[in-house]
């Protein structure tokens, strides 16, 4: 062995581990934020990209939900198949990501988009992440077929909460006592949002359990993608592609045994032009979405991205509860606020101990100290 070489070989599964452990909670890089700064561009030409890009990203998060929520539980439609509509999203996605890649081969000055080509060695290992992707966007769009687009964020709180719970089990690595009780917050936000849906009369339970296994595959999802992009060469696009394949080749048998297919062909408006134009443009925005998130974070960086996503989801519930004229309570109002506050809370934690820990190695020794889950 040389020297160095045992050094680098246990410096290795360190690194790996503390890349899954940012994957699960949601925290920046600090060294990859100093490196990704914006100093050789002016501060208004920095600040108008910016706020281009995250009005970008609400834009199209927003209208990606409400869209869904006409597609899936539209008295208008009254189609009740929300596996094809996921499956439908995945199909779309699937022929833009190979139209994008057919376009950059022939115009490569034109397009930059890597090349795609089916291998089935790949799509089999990319499998694990694209059942846990399966449920995922199934659970999400089953939580907002059943619960308002006002409660959709509240439903789906816990995502926080179960990067902690599987920090803990997966890389035994402790929560500090700060970080715990903002997960606190977020979970007597649910608690209450679910005891004022309820004292409302509009509590679907099928949805909140929906919400709740949405927050886990969420969870899952970051672990999972961690470990499988390096079979398709850490490119995102790649990963996108076959998962969005696999998705599509295993939907198949849940719609013929789910009676989905039954269903669709006694939709009356199976032949109309504006259906599948409004469902084509579902799936344009699902493809959106993962492109102008990978905006936002460039331009910006991971923890900033998160409190982007929470300020999106304030302004979504607000917008939600004018549009279809809803009357809340303010215990309800409480619970939204607690889930926010909470969120943010953890992020802005997470942040703060992951930049303590760069700057002074020390830090990390404190922090076995603190109280764990």
């Amino acid at each position: 062995m040389q020297p160095g070489q045992g050094t680098c070989q246990r410096r290795a599964p360190l690194k790996r581990s503390r890349i899954l452990h940012m994957a699960l909670t949601g925290a920046s890089d600090p060294s990859e934020e100093a490196e990704g700064g914006h100093g050789e561009k002016p501060f208004l030409v920095r600040a108008l990209q910016i706020t281009l890009v995250v009005s970008l990203y609400w834009v199209t998060s927003i209208s990606m939900v409400f869209l869904n929520k006409y597609l899936l539980d539209s008295p208008s439609l009254h189609l009740d198949t929300p596996i094809f509509v996921t499956f439908y999203q995945c199909l779309v996605t699937t022929l833009l990501c190979k139209g994008l890649s057919v376009l950059a081969t022939c115009c490569p000055g034109a397009v930059d988009f890597p090349t795609l080509r089916l291998d089935l060695r790949v799509a089999r290992s990319v499998l694990p992440l694209s059942v846990v992707f399966i449920g995922m966007i199934t659970f999400n769009n089953l939580c907002l077929k059943y619960v308002g687009v006002a409660f959709y964020n509240v439903g789906r709180s816990l995502t926080t909460v179960f990067n902690v719970l599987l920090s803990y089990l997966l890389l035994k690595q402790v929560t500090s006592f700060y970080a715990l009780l903002t997960c606190g917050v977020i979970i007597g936000g649910f608690w209450l949002g679910v005891d004022q849906e309820g004292a409302e009369g509009t509590l679907s339970l099928m949805g909140t359990i929906f919400g709740v296994l949405a927050s886990l595959c969420v969870s899952l999802n970051a672990i999972y993608t961690k470990k499988v992009l390096p079979s398709v060469d850490g490119s995102i696009w790649r990963l996108t592609f076959y998962n969005n394949v696999n998705a599509c080749v295993l939907f198949l048998p849940l719609l013929l045994l789910l009676g989905e297919l039954q269903a669709l062909r006694d939709f009356a408006q199976l032949g109309s032009a504006y259906f599948w134009g409004m469902m084509t443009l579902g799936g344009l925005f699902g493809f959106a979405i993962g492109y102008v998130t990978g905006l936002q974070i460039k331009f910006t960086s991971p923890l900033t991205h998160n409190v982007s996503g929470t300020a999106k989801a304030c302004a979504q519930t607000v917008l939600a509860v004018l549009y279809f004229e809803e009357t809340k309570s303010f215990l309800w109002w409480t619970s939204n606020l607690m889930v926010l506050g909470g969120s943010s809370a953890y992020t802005w934690v997470r942040g703060w101990e992951m930049k303590k820990t760069q700057e002074d190695p020390s830090h990390k020794e404190d922090e076995k100290s603190t109280v764990g889950v």
